[in-house]
């Protein structure tokens, strides 16, 4: 059975760092492209301000929680 978890190549060639490999990455991009795409429903304003307004506010968020990891890493929080 094949494993979900990102395996780690530790081969070292010419000094480079280990690379991460992510198995089924392009299922992943597909799905991802495919979610972007409006189903046959009429969108108003309103549903674009809304999807434009969540999209802003979660990458708001994901940037204050990369920040608040970052600072407790560090000790400083």
């Amino acid at each position: 059975m094949r494993s979900c978890s990102p395996t780690i190549n530790l081969t070292r060639t010419h000094n480079m760092a280990p690379q991460v490999e992510l198995p089924g990455f392009t299922p992943v991009l597909w799905l991802i492209f495919l979610s972007l795409i409006p189903p046959a429903e009429a969108y108003d304003a309103g549903d674009a301000l809304a999807l434009l307004l969540g999209t802003i506010v979660t990458v708001v968020g994901f940037c204050a929680f990369l920040g608040w990891y970052a600072r407790r890493r560090e000790g400083r929080l």
